[in-house]
C-alpha cells in the first residue's frame, strides 16, 4: 500500500508539471459550414491544450464558485482538476469503480454533473450505476450514494451522460462501453441499451432503447429531447418530443454523420454534447465538435485532430472546454 500510494504521488507530480501552458493543439481547425455560425464562433479562434496524458479523457464539468474545470480520466478510474491558475491535479479517485476484484474495461466516471443541490452526479460504469458523491465539492472523497443501479430488477449496463431537466427529473442514457467485455459481456442483464427517466417520486422509466445512447440534452424550454446514439452503423442524433417526464413522441432524426465515419480526419462518433442558451447545440461527433442550429443544421465544425468525447460551457458561456482523447482543450466563444 505504501508504494501503491507513493507511486500514485509521483504519477501526479509528472502529471502537473508537464502540462502545457496554453499551446496551440496540432492538427486543429475550424470550419464555418454557414454563416449563422459567427453568432457563436470566430473562425479565428484558437484551439488550446490545457491538459494532456491521460488515456481518455470525458465528462467536462465547469464549476463557477470553484473555478475550476473537473474532468473523468476513465480507464485510469480518476476524476482530475483544472485550477483557476491553469495547474492540473487529481480530485477524486476511484470515481466510478469502487469493487476490489480487479477487472478490465472502461471503469471509471464518465459524466459529471450537478444536481439540483449542487451536489456532484456520476455516471459510474464500473459500478453500473448513477451516484452522488457524499461530501462538499470542496472536500471530495470517494464516497458515494447510489441514486439508481437497476431496472426492474436488473442492472443497468454502464451510465453514459445524464441531465436534470428543471423539475429535478434525471435523464441518462446506458449503453455496454463500461461493461469489461461490452455489449457480449457475460454480466451484462439487460438485453437492450435504453435512455431514462428517473422521476422525482422514485420512479424509472424507460424513455426509447437504441443501439448505443450516449449524450443527451434538451431543448433550452426544455420541450424537446436530444440524444446522440455513438454506433458507427448509424451515427446519429436523434430528437423527441417530451410529452410529460420520461414519456416522449414524435421521435425524428436531427442529423446523421454515418457517412463521416472512417473518413480521413473524422475520427471518433457522436457522443457527449451540450446546449448553449441561443438554442444552439454543440456536439462531439465525427471529426470533432459540431455546432448544429435548433433544427439540426449543420453550422460548423471544430476540428480536434482527435476522437472527441464531450464539451462544456464556462458558466458565462465564452469558453467551450472539449476533452478529446488524451487532451483537455478549451476555445473562446463569442
Amino acid at each position: 500500500m505504501k508504494y501503491s500510494i507513493v507511486f500514485s504521488f509521483f504519477i501526479l507530480i509528472a502529471i502537473s508539471c508537464t502540462q502545457p501552458k496554453n499551446t496551440m493543439k496540432a492538427n486543429s481547425s475550424i470550419e464555418i459550414l454557414d454563416e449563422a455560425a459567427l453568432s457563436l464562433i470566430n473562425p479565428d479562434a484558437q484551439i488550446e491544450v490545457i491538459s494532456q496524458g491521460y488515456a481518455w479523457t470525458e465528462g467536462p464539468l465547469w464549476l463557477e464558485k470553484e473555478q475550476k474545470l473537473l474532468f473523468s480520466d476513465i480507464p485510469n478510474n480518476s476524476i482530475f482538476q483544472i485550477d483557476a491558475k491553469g495547474e492540473t491535479s487529481l480530485y477524486l479517485k476511484p470515481s466510478g469503480y469502487t469493487g476490489d476484484a480487479a477487472r478490465g474495461g472502461e471503469t471509471g466516471s464518465n459524466a459529471l454533473i450537478l444536481d439540483p443541490q449542487g451536489n456532484l452526479v456520476l455516471c459510474q460504469h464500473g459500478d453500473r450505476r448513477m451516484a452522488k458523491m457524499n461530501a462538499p465539492l470542496d472536500q471530495p472523497k470517494a464516497d458515494f450514494v447510489s441514486i439508481v443501479d437497476n431496472y426492474q430488477g436488473k442492472r443497468l449496463n454502464s451510465p453514459n451522460d445524464a441531465i436534470y431537466d428543471k423539475a429535478g427529473n434525471l435523464y441518462f442514457t446506458d449503453p455496454p462501453y463500461g461493461l469489461e467485455f461490452n455489449v457480449d459481456d457475460p454480466a451484462k442483464e439487460l438485453d437492450f441499451q435504453g435512455i431514462y427517466c428517473l422521476k422525482t417520486d422514485g420512479e424509472l422509466l424507460l424513455v426509447d432503447s437504441i443501439s448505443r445512447p450516449n449524450g443527451i440534452t434538451f431543448s433550452p424550454d426544455q420541450s424537446k429531447l436530444i440524444v446522440a446514439n455513438s454506433d458507427p452503423e448509424h451515427a446519429v442524433w436523434y430528437q423527441y418530443d417530451i410529452v410529460t417526464p420520461g414519456v416522449v413522441e414524435n421521435k425524428k432524426l436531427f442529423f446523421e454523420a454515418t457517412s463521416y465515419v472512417g473518413k480521413e480526419g473524422y475520427n471518433g462518433l457522436p457522443d457527449g454534447m451540450k446546449m448553449h442558451s441561443s438554442g444552439n447545440l454543440f456536439a462531439t461527433g465525427p471529426g470533432g465538435v459540431w455546432l448544429f442550429d435548433e433544427n439540426g443544421k449543420a453550422l460548423a465544425r471544430i476540428a480536434t485532430g482527435e476522437a472527441t468525447s464531450n464539451c462544456a460551457f464556462s458558466s458565462d458561456e465564452k469558453t467551450l472546454y472539449i476533452t478529446a482523447d488524451n487532451y483537455v482543450l478549451k476555445m473562446g466563444l463569442k
